[in-house]
């Protein structure tokens, strides 16, 4: 008889633990059931505004504790991503804290003047005056970078244009598409998974976007949940060409049964 895999997790964290810094119900029942068995975990954002500390306070505050070191942004990933392509590089940044340390403490310099790359990330102030700069740059020779694909953000009183949209706005004027390293790309998840000292046959994969989380984790090679607490329904689901291995209604069904998730009942 073959042995129980001891799962690793990465999960999604808007619409998976929290919603707009409100808790889902059970989230902190299913962290503190991860934490006290010892498994392996991170919760994943596409967001590169905050730094993971940052991001470890805002979660204290509905409630969930979740250590700084369990938490891995589209920010770090980018910077990771960029430390291995071109060491000690340049960059020019359109972003807010969480890039711009991410990027300094994986040996970048941040300069307006012949980069490396253009970084696109998250901010609450786009700037006219950045965005210029980035196109200009960009149709100069440097390499186009967007930590993530996401066209929208949520907030209390509606969506938020957000990296996607500019990138597009970027990519319009420039000719020059640019490269997401965050979700769907399986990068970001890879990334996670050396982070976590993980195997992917051995990780599961939690979020609530089809399009994002569960596309991604399937195309890195991971057991996937889908929850539906989130963005995606159950309808909505069954249009796409991929399933996820479970769907359930939210993080609070997994408590209790994390060290097996898929056993039946």
């Amino acid at each position: 008889m073959s042995e129980q895999p001891q799962w690793n997790y990465l999960t999604d964290m808007d619409g998976v633990l929290v919603h707009e810094e409100v808790l889902v119900p059970g989230a902190d029942e299913f962290i503190a059931e991860l934490k006290a068995q010892g498994t392996r975990f991170l919760v994943l954002t596409n967001n590169s505004i905050y730094t993971p500390r940052d991001l470890r306070a805002r979660l204290a505050r509905t409630g969930l504790d979740v250590p700084e070191d369990s938490i891995w942004t589209s920010a770090l990933a980018t910077a990771r991503f960029l430390r291995n392509q071109r060491p000690n590089g340049s960059a020019f940044v359109i972003g807010e804290a969480g890039l711009t340390t991410a990027l300094h403490e994986a040996g970048y310099v941040l300069t307006d003047i012949d980069p490396d790359y253009v970084v696109l990330g998250e901010t609450r102030t786009y700037s006219f005056t950045a965005i210029t700069r980035a196109i200009r740059l960009i149709e100069q020779g440097a390499r186009f970078i967007a930590t993530n694909p996401d066209p929208t953000g949520p907030s209390r009183e509606g969506v938020l244009p957000a990296t996607g949209s500019v990138a597009a706005l970027i990519e319009r004027a420039t000719g020059r598409s640019p490269y997401y390293v965050g979700k769907p790309n399986p990068l970001m998840m890879r990334s996670a998974l050396r982070a976590l000292g993980a195997h992917s046959e051995h990780t599961i994969m939690i979020g609530d976007r089809m399009d994002t989380d569960i596309h991604s984790g399937i195309e890195a090679g991971l057991q996937t949940v889908l929850v539906l607490s989130g963005i995606s329904t159950r309808e909505a689901a069954d249009r796409y060409p991929f399933r996820p291995t479970l769907v359930v209604g939210s993080v609070a069904e997994l408590v209790g049964r994390t060290s097996d998730p898929f056993r039946a009942g």
